[in-house]
């Protein structure tokens, strides 16, 4: 999943990449080059962080984007042994509908 381009609709090619700081960072959706969403993340502590915001360009609505935010930046979190507190009301949401698919990653 990581760095891979898929298909989101029709012939358009997305892809998510991560941009890290010292203190946090965000993933960021691309379509066809060009930004269209972000879920924003700042580290709390030694092996969490916190995903405190999330964004979707309007013209996707219903299309996902959203959600393969969140699955990169639980595969993120897999990857490096790390929990999540989903302090983002979209995070949260999504995360508490269906808890076991998070359960190793949920703060």
């Amino acid at each position: 999943m990581m760095g891979e381009l898929l298909k989101l609709s029709c012939s358009m090619e997305w892809e998510i990449s991560q941009e890290k700081n010292e203190k946090g960072g965000r993933f960021v959706f691309l379509l066809s080059g060009d930004e269209y969403g972000e879920m924003t993340y700042v580290n709390s502590g030694p092996g969490k962080f916190i995903i405190d915001h999330t964004f979707v360009n309007p013209e996707l609505k219903g299309m996902g984007a959203g959600k393969k935010l969140l699955d990169y930046a639980v595969a993120y979190a897999r990857e490096n042994h790390l929990k999540i507190v989903p302090l983002c009301p979209f995070a949260s949401k999504m995360m508490n509908r269906t808890p076991e698919d998070y359960a190793d990653v949920l703060f």
